[in-house]
């Protein structure tokens, strides 16, 4: 069985171990072998099963949490811009102003552009959290699990 951490196989998820499943009846595997066998197989084919989940989801989820944290970055600048802005730089951009506009209007423009900033910032980070999904392989191998597992006593 490989760790899920020594190995990957290019689409940036680990490999994950897996349990040979074969289209043999009850009948031939009973005479093959002995009750004693069979629950260890049965153990240690449940195990690798509950090992291989458990490591997929914290890829997953891993990956999921990465994301979110370069998404949240965005919103970070955005706060960063619009409550600890150089206070003094947008002022003397305001006075500035003043020489050409009345003074109001000046400021109003100097507040405008600081909204339009945070706003950008904002809109990005928004961008990058909607990329956000569920751990679907996850999901979908749970629930291949659980139908094999419920269908295994059954003849086909």
């Amino acid at each position: 069985m490989t760790s899920a951490r020594e190995n990957t196989n290019g689409s940036g998820l680990p490999p994950v171990p897996s349990i040979p499943l074969t289209a043999e009846s009850p009948a031939t595997i009973a005479g093959e072998t002995s009750i004693g066998g069979l629950v260890r197989d049965a153990t240690a084919h449940l195990s690798t099963l509950v090992r291989a989940e458990v490591e997929l989801a914290k890829s997953e989820v891993a990956g999921e949490i990465k994301k979110g944290v370069k998404g949240s970055v965005y919103f970070i600048v955005a706060l960063t811009v619009l409550l600890f802005s150089s206070f003094f730089f947008f002022f003397f951009g305001a006075e500035l102003l003043d020489v050409w506009l009345p003074r109001w209007a000046a400021f109003l423009i100097v507040f405008g552009l600081m909204l339009v900033v945070a706003g950008g910032f904002a809109f990005l980070g928004v961008r990058k959290v909607r990329k956000l999904r569920a751990p679907q392989r996850t999901i979908d191998s749970a629930r291949d699990a659980v139908a094999a597992i419920r269908h295994r006593g059954e003849s086909r």
